[in-house]
């Protein structure tokens, strides 16, 4: 089956270094929890907000092995009051688990933008 895996993490700042560090968190924190390899990934879809420009999200996942994974990067629609300096993704995965079992994973100040799914 196909299901999709839904994550977040506010980074500390607009830097390369703190986007691939908490993209990299992010992405380990999906991968440890749901029990995947990036065989398992379909493909993923990063998105930031307007005010992460450093560096591009898909970079953290590349150094972590997703060398045959599709992986794209967008920017997130800019709202006004919006959580700042986050980093979003949703990984298409191919699993037999039923999609309760998904962990979904909202890190750091992102925890916030989804309460009632974070783990």
């Amino acid at each position: 089956m196909v299901r999709a895996i839904r994550g977040a993490i506010q980074v500390d700042a607009n830097d390369r270094d703190a986007v691939i560090s908490g993209t990299t968190e992010l992405v380990s924190a999906i991968m440890e929890r749901n029990d995947l390899t990036p065989d398992d990934v379909i493909s993923v879809l990063f998105t930031a907000t307007p005010d992460l420009t450093a560096e591009f999200p898909a970079l953290a996942a590349r150094k972590l092995g997703f060398h045959e994974v599709p992986l794209i990067c967008c920017t997130e629609i800019d709202v006004p009051g919006a959580l700042p300096r986050v980093v979003r993704l949703m990984a298409h995965i191919e699993t037999d688990r039923p999609r309760s079992e998904m962990q979904h994973v909202y890190l750091r100040g992102a925890v916030a933008l989804r309460q009632d799914i974070a783990q």
